[in-house]
């Protein structure tokens, strides 16, 4: 899977707060992403029409936008937990960011679909908060 690497994961996000963590994994794409205000408007308009806060712990925000050069998944993980106005109430401790150029139609929904059915799995989800390293957290991630 090259929509992620290792220059893309946190293992211990700093933000708080939705917007900020949004931001902070945004961060990462700069290689990846002509305009990242260009490309965090989308992501934030797609966040007023409804929140991409799950449940369970985890969000997945993503945009698409013609400042997105090449298709990516950045990974944050949160200790204390992000206030996110998720549908369950509950802060987020996983937050997936997506990021897939304007033309690539339904590539984001096959990602979202992906990796929605492995954080269904409860194990998943509790490896993916324990793990000690970037390179665990990928492995988990890309593994079938």
């Amino acid at each position: 899977m090259d929509l992620i690497n290792k220059d893309l994961v946190i293992l211990d996000m700093k933000a708080n707060e939705k917007n900020l963590a949004i931001k902070e994994l945004a961060d990462l794409l700069r290689d990846r992403v002509s305009n990242q205000q260009i490309y965090l408007q989308a992501v934030m308009k797609r966040e007023e029409e409804f929140t991409t806060g799950i449940g369970m712990g985890i969000a997945i925000p993503h945009g698409r936008s013609n400042s997105v050069k090449k298709s990516s998944l950045c990974f944050g993980r949160s200790k204390k937990g992000i206030n996110y106005n998720s549908t369950d109430g509950q802060p987020v401790h996983l937050l997936f960011l997506i990021a897939v150029p304007e033309s690539s139609h339904d590539e984001h929904l096959k990602i979202l679909s992906q990796l929605s059915r492995k954080l269904m799995h409860e194990n998943i989800r509790q490896a993916l908060l324990q793990a000690k390293t970037v390179d665990e957290v990928l492995t988990i991630i890309e593994r079938e």
